[in-house]
């Protein structure tokens, strides 16, 4: 048996047009899943998606904005008219509109990410888990972040929605482990994607980052990629609620990252 095979398996990735989502979408095609890759642009989307089919994977693109709910219900209704299914769900899009300290944010700012990063993961799962339970389980993949695991003062809003995410995906494990739905979390350290690019493309910044990180570097969106893999495979079919720190120690050494 291969531990690490997804053959026959449906997955949903959110976000996966590029960075994280984009290395998630594309590994789990490799070990043989096939991949809707969502984001609120199609073009990007069909990228990656024609990137894993030249690969001979099997993918294809559906342009969602996880804020709306329509447009959430349209994501899985396609996956299901494609593809019968959905085995496995990655909930990585997310929002940060407000970089600064915590109580100077404002309310549009604090509703975007509630309903961006919390709400929409509820409603796909509310989409998504009865059908997977039918199908006899799946696993649910939520991306956080150490912000939701250690204090933090200029992404605090952001970080409290992830550690929301690590709330509701206890809930959710408890709730539907007897279906054989697992739901974890997969929080990263900082990792060179866009979303962090004003730190690692710093010279002076990256340098203070490598020097505080244990393993000497910041992480690549594969290191993310593969813990997602085995979460969602065979290999994590024990591990359920659970919040995998994925930071190169930083969390460990005292510091956020």
């Amino acid at each position: 048996m291969n531990l690490f095979s997804l053959e026959g398996k449906t997955a949903i990735v959110t976000g996966g047009s590029r960075g994280i989502g984009r290395s998630i979408a594309l590994h789990l095609a490799e070990a043989g899943a096939r991949v809707v890759v969502s984001s609120r642009k199609i073009e990007p989307c069909q990228a990656v998606a024609d990137e894993i089919k030249e690969a001979g994977g099997e993918a294809m693109a559906v342009a969602c904005n996880i804020s709306k709910l329509d447009e959430i219900e349209n994501l899985v209704a396609e996956t299901n008219t494609a593809y019968g299914g959905v085995d496995i769900l990655v909930g990585n899009a997310a929002t940060n509109p407000h970089y600064g300290p915590t109580t100077t944010i404002e309310e549009p700012a604090f509703d975007k990410i509630v309903d961006t990063n919390i709400k929409s993961n509820l409603w796909l799962c509310k989409s998504v888990l009865p059908d997977m339970a039918e199908r006899g389980g799946g696993s649910v993949i939520f991306l956080t972040s150490v912000a939701g695991v250690t204090g933090t003062d200029d992404i605090g809003v952001y970080g409290l929605s992830k550690a929301a995410l690590s709330s509701l995906a206890r809930s959710l494990a408890v709730g539907w482990g007897k279906k054989n739905i697992r739901v974890n979390c997969i929080a990263p350290g900082l990792v060179k994607t866009d979303f962090a690019r004003a730190l690692w493309e710093d010279p002076e910044r990256l340098l203070k980052a490598e020097a505080a990180y244990p393993l000497g570097r910041i992480g690549e969106p594969e290191d993310i990629a593969g813990v997602a893999v085995c979460l969602a495979s065979p290999a994590g079919a024990f591990i359920t609620g659970q919040t995998i720190v994925v930071d190169g120690g930083i969390t460990m050494a005292g510091a956020r990252g």
